[in-house]
């Protein structure tokens, strides 16, 4: 009960946050963002024929009018029509974002476990060889482009020119087998990259609660040291490793599968933002800002209940 009520406190104390994004991005949109009009047109239309089609994109309605409907269509998933394809947004938006997650979770969360199981091993041999070794591979993956990480690994494991073991690109996953082959160049890229910055910020953590003392009283008495990393160093660094954790899953899904999946030719909800920059579909780009602002509000309100999970002391008030 007190979760659930600490639950509808915070998504309500969320709701000006949801709002501050939502109004600057459809500003932006609306004053900035490419207008349709013209591009539905022919040539030399008439005042009417643009009249026309300005009415039906609500471009002749005041802005706080089209606002108040943005919000509507935020509460109601109900965001009309792609005006590129004419497909109903929450349609596309349930047909590519499991796309976005399946495609991105193997990733995700290899990068993550790996980064943590290095920077705890780098933390304890610090200052030593095995520590250089894991900070100089780090460095090297935040040192490259991660466009350069992905044209590289498609080159290596999937062209003529390399080993040509896995799809260059598409989606036709009809078994698990496929799935593995069409995720494995992306998996391995995003890995690549995120091993760098993962490892060098939990090994920071790590470091910085290695010097505690109730690690250095653990260690005096003789505590070994895989039990002394697991439970009174890890342990006691899952809030940073948390917040890390869970506050990039609403950029993972959108910005990091918007270059994989445009790249790759994936359908996922990446490639369909991509396309809608490009083409300026304020529909699915209006429904991606929303949905995205709302995915932060949850990451935080998931974020304080398992600070609470890993430690009790930390207050849900």
């Amino acid at each position: 009960m007190e979760v659930l009520q600490y639950a509808l406190r915070k998504l309500v104390s969320g709701i000006p946050l949801i709002l501050g994004v939502t109004f600057v991005s459809f500003l932006l949109m609306v004053y900035f963002g490419p207008d349709q009009t013209y591009e539905l047109l022919g040539k030399n239309p008439t005042q009417e024929q643009i009249a026309e089609i300005r009415h039906q994109l609500g471009y002749d309605k005041p802005f706080v009018a089209r606002y108040a409907d943005y919000l509507r269509e935020l509460v109601t998933l109900d965001f009309g029509h792609s005006n590129s394809t004419g497909e109903k947004v929450s349609a596309l938006l349930g047909r590519t974002i499991p796309v976005s997650l399946v495609l991105v979770l193997p990733g995700f969360l290899l990068g993550n476990l790996l980064a943590i199981m290095l920077a705890l091993l780098a933390a304890h041999f610090r200052s030593r060889w095995p520590d250089k070794v894991i900070m100089g591979f780090s460095v090297v993956g935040m040192s490259i482009s991660y466009l350069i990480v992905i044209i590289a690994f498609q080159v290596i494991f999937s062209s003529s020119q390399g080993l040509g073991i896995f799809p260059v690109r598409g989606w036709n996953v009809h078994s698990f087998g496929d799935y593995i082959d069409y995720i494995a160049v992306p998996t391995m890229a995003t890995v690549f990259v995120a091993l760098g910055y993962n490892t060098r910020f939990y090994r920071s953590v790590i470091v910085e609660e290695m010097t505690r003392d109730h690690v250095r009283t653990a260690r005096a008495f003789g505590v070994p040291p895989g039990k002394l990393l697991y439970r009174n160093v890890l342990k006691n660094c899952m809030i940073p490793i948390i917040t890390r954790v869970v506050f990039s899953i609403p950029l993972i899904v959108i910005s990091g599968a918007l270059l994989v999946e445009s790249y790759f030719g994936i359908p996922g909800v990446g490639k369909v933002t991509f396309d809608a920059i490009t083409t300026g579909d304020q529909p699915v780009l209006k429904a991606v800002v929303g949905l995205t602002a709302v995915m932060f509000v949850l990451a935080q309100l998931l974020t304080d209940i398992l600070y609470r999970a890993v430690d009790p002391r930390v207050s849900l008030g």
